[in-house]
């Protein structure tokens, strides 16, 4: 039972956050959240988006990083398999 008292506690902490955004008039403030937001979803345990890597690397990085994979990573050695 105390579970569910704690899933109505942070259903009802949503609502109230909600209400307080629904308050917000400042569109820079108002942005912030979003950006806020908008990171908690990139950040999630377990999840990241792909795009979030876009632009991290220059071209010369991203070939060196794909030859360093061809490289070591993608290479069968027949007597390992001994």
């Amino acid at each position: 039972m105390s579970i569910n008292r704690y899933a109505m506690f942070g259903e009802a902490k949503k609502l109230h956050l909600i209400e307080e955004i629904l308050k917000i008039e400042d569109a820079a403030l108002l942005a912030e959240v979003e950006t806020v937001i908008a990171k908690s979803k990139l950040h999630a345990v377990g999840r990241r988006s792909f795009t979030s890597f876009a632009g991290m690397w220059t071209k010369e990085e991203a070939d060196e990083l794909e030859k360093t994979i061809a490289e070591g990573c993608e290479q069968i050695h027949p007597d390992e398999w001994k």
